[in-house]
């Protein structure tokens, strides 16, 4: 059932980016583009989600647990640390060069366009880079000596 019910929330998370135009990296970077061709767009769909979120968390939080889940797994860190600053810092440079976020970026995946899909290799190339760099981070922490 926990599958069912994530590929059914997928389903209406894709339409709704889909209906919206998110999926479209133009919509996105206009809302980028404030001196020029500035769409407002993008902040009502993330405006909307965000009304949609508080009240999710508020009503699902009011269970002992999740329905599908043991117990809830949510992130214990609360700190700001220069990992965090930098990778959010990435993330937002490539949404506003590619005009894609994962989230818009996966449906647009079967629009017919290589767009979509050279920036799902990028994502997928920084996720591997990120992997290796925090392999080696651990490895260079075990290094006997230093």
């Amino acid at each position: 059932m926990r599958f069912v019910s994530a590929v059914l929330i997928g389903l209406v998370f894709g339409l709704g980016i889909m209906l919206s135009g998110m999926a479209n990296p133009a919509k996105v970077l206009n809302f980028f583009d404030i001196a020029g061709t500035w769409d407002p767009s993008l902040a009502f769909v993330m405006g909307g989600a965000l009304v949609v979120t508080a009240i999710g968390y508020r009503l699902v939080f009011r269970s002992a647990q999740p329905l599908f889940a043991p117990r809830f797994l949510v992130p214990t860190r609360k700190d700001i640390d220069v990992k965090l600053v930098g990778g959010s810092a990435v993330f937002g440079i490539g949404w506003g060069l590619s005009g894609f976020c994962p989230g818009g970026l996966v449906p647009a995946l079967g629009i017919g366009d290589s767009a979509p899909w050279i920036a799902f290799a990028a994502i997928l190339a920084g996720m591997m880079a990120a992997r290796v760099l925090a392999s080696l981070q651990a490895r260079q922490k075990l290094a006997p000596g230093e």
